[in-house]
């Protein structure tokens, strides 16, 4: 067996296979180094986005409470508007029906005073 290796190991065949598995066992050995790395590196800033991400939901849900009460309050006072719309429309009718009355008596008054001259 020990034959097997030696005259393996002299061979191209021997060198090439040595050389494949010499490459491979170093690209694991880069592949954990770097994922490693990677994990030192990006796991604190991986956390401060995750922080960030909560702190920016926190401010849309209070934005959206916003948001919310401002769409009430709208809706109040377009109700206010058209309760005084309809009061304006309600005064301006008694304006014109007072202004009839004024013209009317106004006529009368003028009938009344020709009369007595």
């Amino acid at each position: 067996m020990t034959q097997f290796f030696i005259i393996l190991a002299q061979s191209v065949t021997g060198a090439v296979i040595t050389i494949v598995a010499l490459l491979l066992v170093a690209a694991i050995i880069g592949y954990f180094t770097a994922w490693f790395y990677a994990k030192s590196v990006y796991t604190p800033i991986i956390k401060g986005l995750e922080e960030e991400k909560a702190e920016l939901q926190k401010q849309v849900s209070q934005l959206k409470e916003e948001v919310k009460k401002l769409k009430d309050t709208v809706k109040e006072l377009n109700e206010k508007v058209e309760k005084q719309t309809e009061k304006i429309g309600e005064l301006s009718e008694k304006n014109a029906k007072l202004e009839k009355e004024i013209e009317e008596k106004d006529k009368e008054i003028k009938l009344f005073s020709k009369s007595q001259k």
